[in-house]
């Protein structure tokens, strides 16, 4: 399979939206932007900010879409057409509810789960063939508390295990950019010290 040339990030736009837990991906893009030395600039005919990075001696765009959650789509859809870029070498950063913050899962395609920004790209697309990065947010525990659970900030404790689960991708994106994605994932979904260096293999 082809490797990675789009990474997006999820979020709304605007500083009241800022770290909050529906912002996990923003928050990768930048992360990811300050690690492989991209800079973010306005894009206005893709309805976001983008960068440029090389990661592992490939280039890859960086998306932030500006286009609040809901209509991520627009821009994702605009950025493919624009560089030429397959859904299969897209990956799309979320926050996700049914993760607990400091864990942090790659999968490809599957349904959206309730996420309105993987709602509207795969309405756009008509298929939901394209990576996913899915950062746990944990479950407020009842529905009616989801809104204001993905639109607040979360405690001290979360936002370290989610910085945490972000470093995590962060280290196996070069394998994943390359193509590598079956390595990619099991170093990333294996546990912390259960790993191939911990048992000295």
């Amino acid at each position: 399979m082809d490797g990675l040339r789009l990474i997006v990030g999820l979020g709304n736009p605007g500083p009241e939206h800022a770290r909050t837990r529906h912002n996990a991906g923003f928050r990768f893009a930048d992360a990811v932007a300050e690690r492989f030395g991209g800079r973010f600039g306005v894009e206005a005919k893709l309805f976001g900010e983008t960068a440029r990075v090389d990661i592992g001696g490939r280039p890859v765009w960086l998306l932030k879409p500006a286009t609040f959650m809901n209509l991520s789509g627009k821009s994702v859809l605009a950025a493919q057409r624009f560089w030429k870029i397959e859904p299969e070498q897209t990956l799309v950063v979320h926050d996700e509810l049914d993760l607990p913050p400091g864990v942090a899962r790659l999968k490809f395609d599957g349904g959206h789960g309730g996420q309105n920004g993987l709602r509207d790209i795969m309405r756009l697309l008509g298929h939901g063939r394209f990576h996913r990065l899915r950062i746990g947010i944990g479950h407020p525990g009842s529905k009616d508390k989801v809104t204001p659970w993905v639109l607040g900030r979360a405690g001290t404790d979360d936002d370290i295990l989610t910085g945490r689960a972000i470093d995590d991708a962060l280290d196996v994106l070069p394998l994943a950019v390359s193509g590598n994605f079956m390595d990619a994932m099991t170093r990333l979904h294996t546990p912390r010290g259960q790993g191939p260096e911990a048992r000295g293999q």
